[in-house]
């Protein structure tokens, strides 16, 4: 046997041993967080529910859903264990970086402007008086060659040749 022969059945199992390797770092970090877990702390599940934890038992876990409302999970089921900031501002929409200066920003630009009502007259987003006759003459010209066509006995669909 040649070491060229067997060069790559070297690195097929070398590259199988390295992704063992990290997938089960992955896996014993991600037991070391669920280990960690304590009441009170704010958890989110692999179906993306964010609960608060009640109590931790060996296999399972009491997360509390809504206030009063219970739920016993497999402690497989917490995909992660998140810090107290992050979780209220997830589940309660608190963010303090943006209450610092307490200003409200309008949804539209008409408020922005320092007259909204002069502004509105400037904008003319109808036809003018030419394009709408051109356009009722088209029209007009259109509905006159279907009546001709329908006329002469023909129907959508038939052809000219016979």
């Amino acid at each position: 046997m040649d070491l060229i022969t067997l060069l790559p059945f070297i690195v097929l199992i070398g590259a199988m041993f390295l992704m063992t390797r990290s997938a089960k770092k992955k896996q014993a970090a991600a037991a070391q967080m669920r280990n960690d877990m304590q009441p009170g702390t704010g958890v989110r599940t692999i179906g993306g529910m964010y609960a608060t934890v009640k109590e931790v038992h060996d296999d399972t876990v009491l997360l509390e859903v809504a206030p009063g409302v219970h739920a016993i999970y497999a402690k497989n089921a917490i995909g992660a264990v998140l810090d107290d900031a992050e979780y209220n501002r997830i589940v309660h929409g608190d963010d303090p970086e943006l209450d610092t200066d307490g200003t409200v920003v309008p949804d539209d630009a008409s408020s922005l402007t320092g007259d909204a009502d002069a502004e509105v007259a400037k904008i003319d987003l109808g036809k003018d008086a030419a394009d709408a006759t051109e356009t009722e003459d088209a029209t007009a010209k259109d509905v006159k060659e279907t009546e001709d066509a329908k006329g002469e006995g023909k129907t959508d669909g038939d052809a000219d040749s016979k």
